[in-house]
């Protein structure tokens, strides 16, 4: 079925997906075998589950760089409230080399004029896209809207605006970005199951970027000091329960501080 789908539909690549969601369902069958394994036939089952990754990786990798109808757009939108002027958070925001450093998939913003960049931006999967964006709206503490150009591997627009927060307490900021996601929402879904839920990304984007602009940084935990470094702690997942190991761990760790302690 899935044979006949790619060969006979105009858009592949949104077939492609599916077999993206059952390699998904394969890899959680085969990861769970693994852990709870009578060690009878091990050898097999890792070699399964590593052929299947390696069919999954191959199957999203095309997926992810197909073109056609697959592409829908998709609108994300995210505020935040910043204990700066207007004018202030605007001037940081303009500044588009700045962005990379709240916007945890942004590699690299590149300004080439006034009104033109370049972005390199990670994507899910360990993949990564480029474009060119203009601006089409600039309007010095009020808003900022951009578009990506014509040739970009995603097509994108997007929008912030600065306005007064009630109170004097700020700005409010307001974002609103639409892009074409691979895959429409089946990509969408199954960029979620791997952790890259694009809506919680912009979440996380401005809750950074009130951070940078108020305190001049991001503040780090001592789990994930080293910033873009940690991306891959960034994305939102289910708490598990700890595993035998790691419990194993954790008694010998309070039991050597109750040592210290005495």
């Amino acid at each position: 079925m899935h044979a006949a789908a790619l060969l006979g539909s105009r858009a592949p690549s949104r077939w492609v997906w599916t077999r993206v969601a059952g390699d998904a369902v394969d890899l959680t069958a085969l990861t769970r075998a693994l852990r709870n394994h009578d060690r009878r036939g091990l050898s097999r089952t890792v070699a399964a589950t590593a052929a299947v990754a390696g069919i999954t990786a191959v199957d999203v990798y095309t997926a992810v760089r197909g073109r056609g109808t697959g592409r829908k757009p998709m609108r994300l939108t995210a505020s935040t409230t910043v204990a700066k002027s207007p004018d202030e958070v605007y001037d940081f925001w303009r500044r588009l080399d700045n962005l990379p450093t709240f916007m945890a998939h942004v590699e690299e913003v590149e300004v080439l004029s006034a009104t033109r960049s370049h972005w390199k931006v990670t994507a899910p999967f360990d993949q990564s896209v480029e474009w060119d964006a203009e601006v089409v709206d600039d309007q010095p503490g009020r808003s900022l809207g951009w578009r990506s150009v014509e040739g970009a591997d995603v097509d994108n627009e997007g929008a912030v605006t600065f306005a007064p927060a009630p109170g004097d307490r700020g700005t409010e900021v307001h974002v609103a970005i639409t892009y074409a996601i691979p895959g429409g929402k089946l990509g969408e879904a199954v960029a979620r199951l791997f952790g890259e839920d694009p809506h919680q990304q912009l979440d996380d984007d401005l809750r950074r970027f009130k951070q940078v602009v108020e305190t001049g940084e991001i503040v780090r935990s001592d789990g994930a000091p080293w910033g873009k470094r940690a991306r891959k702690e960034f994305p939102q997942r289910p708490a598990q329960p700890l595993t035998d190991e790691e419990l194993s761990e954790l008694r010998a760790e309070l039991a050597s501080a109750k040592g210290a302690s005495v």
